[in-house]
């Protein structure tokens, strides 16, 4: 009994198997040691990311010749595509390849894309053409060819391929290699999603600092060069750590269970729901006794779906007649999309750090000393350091002293934190409205008016707006991250990894809309307009205003959807092993 009780210790009880597909083993598998491999990718590759990402509205403005609108939008639909591919790369992971294959399938189209970038940006017959050192862009007439234009989106969009593999698949195995079923596992896992993008930021300080700067002094084939060749090195590496990985086993598609089950529903949309939830379709506990399996009692919420399980006639197809179980795991899901709705329009406000905050560098005082220039998309690392400090001080100082009080693993919920998040993106708002009415009255107290004149304030005036953007991003971006993957049942984390990845993709493509809409509805009827090419006549600081407004309506409906939001469970006390690990819990 003793052996065989050390022998069942010694392998997870969640059902994660390695690669061959036997049992995992506790002591030789996951946990920290696994992570480490994929904490690295994710540095390498979000520095891989953000090297294009932060500067490519310079490169649409300077190398191809865009003007604000186009240029704003081609960045945010491309970023916008890549949150938004993750969904089909959750999809193949889940019902052909798995998370592993999957991943590794399309980190080589991610490499692949990033090296076709760096040859576009270098090759003198793929890069657009220059008039010389001593001639702006402004001045220069001469234009990049179409091939040229069409071989450079081809690189990015590659690249978006590629991430939509990766980004579903490397964040969830990071999760899976903690077993719930051990506290001292669980207890890493509650800290695991703040680490994670505190590594994320990490790999963007290098690229915010270091690969803007020689993008923009040196050589944008170096540029992209560099994170192509970091890239390279960390998929080595990420294979190195293969014999140490977690994996859950693969099952049916979790986006055809749910489909099952919204058929099955509209189907029998007339029949009525037993009032004995007993009388309900559901299989036998001996189902659910193997690992990997779980069974979710019947709740009273989304009662319409219950139709699913209701028996009508004998045999049934499973696009007819669904367990409990499957409609209680849709159910979960469904019941997200409100929130997931109230994410977008915080989504369109991340958006402008990419997009107009930059544009906005460009035309402030940018130098240090005689020799050296900051680089406006260097502001961006403001962005990543209030980002990172604002992380370790919520995980080491904020949660620990609430924790006493509250009694949730936590601190505060998720959805709290998620609010704190949004009532800070509607004052980093309303102080870039003000900042840039500021930096407006002052280009026209000097009389500058025209396209490419610095107006005489230090770039050091938009730190506010990045900073407190960052600090935004510890309360909501981890908390939706992490809310998503809980909040989702067993056997359907990637779709809850793909609601975020998804929020993200629809509101930077909800920022082009938005954008575009805007430009074009404030030029009607013989108006100036409040986006034009010449930042020093537009009015940034009404659309900032604008974007103030429609955070707080937004803020207004999360609130309402907070408040009707029901747990899948609520932590209200903890076990002695889980307060003890945690409260001794270190940086790892």
């Amino acid at each position: 009994m003793e052996y065989q009780r050390g022998a069942e210790q010694n392998f997870t009880q969640d059902g994660t198997t390695d690669l061959k597909g036997r049992c995992a083993q506790r002591s030789t598998t996951g946990r920290w040691k696994a992570c480490y491999y994929m904490l690295g990718y994710e540095v390498c590759e979000r520095m891989a990311y953000y090297g294009i990402a932060t500067n490519l509205v310079l490169y649409l403005t300077t190398k191809l010749h865009e003007g604000t609108v186009k240029s704003s939008n081609n960045v945010t639909n491309w970023v916008g595509t890549v949150w938004m591919t993750p969904l089909l790369g959750a999809y193949i992971a889940d019902t052909y390849l798995g998370r592993y294959w999957t991943f590794m399938i399309a980190s080589l189209i991610y490499l692949l894309g990033m090296g076709l970038l760096t040859l576009v940006v270098s090759l003198p017959s793929l890069k657009p053409p220059t008039c010389g050192k001593n001639v702006t862009y402004l001045d220069c007439e001469k234009r990049a060819s179409s091939f040229q234009v069409g071989i450079f989106y081809c690189a990015l969009y590659i690249i978006a391929i590629g991430t939509g593999g990766t980004k579903p698949n490397i964040s969830t195995m990071g999760a899976d290699q903690f077993d719930d079923f051990e506290p001292k596992e669980r207890a890493h896992k509650l800290t695991f999603f703040n680490w994670w993008v505190f590594t994320i930021f990490f790999g963007t300080l290098f690229s915010n600092t270091f690969l803007v700067y020689i993008q923009d002094t040196v050589d944008w084939g170096l540029g992209y060069g560099i994170p192509t060749l970091t890239l390279l090195v960390a998929i080595i590496a990420f294979v190195f750590g293969t014999p140490v990985y977690r994996h859950k086993p693969r099952v049916e598609s979790p986006f055809t269970r749910m489909a099952k089950v919204l058929v099955a529903a509209a189907r029998k949309w007339n029949t009525s729901v037993p009032v004995d939830s007993k009388e309900l379709y559901e299989l036998t506990f001996d189902h659910y006794a193997s690992p990997g399996k779980y069974r979710i009692d019947h709740s009273s919420s989304l009662r319409f779906l219950d139709k699913a399980a209701v028996r009508v006639g004998e045999p049934a197809s499973e696009w007819y007649l669904c367990p409990v179980t499957q409609v209680e795991q849709t159910k979960q899901m469904v019941k997200m999309i409100p929130v997931l709705c109230a994410t977008f329009i915080p989504s369109t406000l991340i958006a402008q750090t990419t997009t107009l905050f930059i544009k906005q560098g460009t035309t402030l005082v940018r130098s240090i000393g005689p020799n050296f220039e900051i680089p406006p998309a260097s502001l961006s690392v403001f962005f990543t350091i209030s980002m990172l400090i604002s992380l370790v001080v919520y995980d080491r100082l904020f949660v620990p002293l609430v924790r006493k009080y509250t009694k949730n693993p936590r601190g505060i919920t998720m959805l709290q934190r998620m609010t704190i998040g949004i009532i800070i993106h509607i004052i980093t708002m309303t102080i870039a409205f003000l900042v840039e009415r500021y930096r407006l009255s002052v280009a026209k107290d000097h009389g500058i008016n025209k396209p490419g004149q610095i107006v005489p304030l230090r770039i050091y005036i938009l730190l506010p707006q990045f900073a407190l953007m960052g600090v935004a991003d510890c309360f909501l971006e981890v908390a939706k991250f992490e809310f998503f993957y809980d909040q989702a049942p067993e056997g359907m984390k990637s779709i809850g990894t793909a609601y975020f990845t998804t929020s993200i993709g629809i509101g930077y493509f909800l920022s082009s809309f938005i954008l575009s809409t805007v430009a074009n509805v404030t030029k009607r009827n013989g108006h100036h307009g409040w986006i034009l090419n010449n930042l020093n006549v537009s009015h940034l600081d009404y659309y900032y205003a604008f974007s103030a407004i429609l955070s707080f309506v937004n803020f207004l409906f999360f609130l309402v959807v907070a408040k009707n939001f029901d747990y899948n469970v609520e932590v209200n006390e903890v076990e002695p092993e889980l307060k003890e690990d945690m409260g001794n819990m270190v940086l790892v």
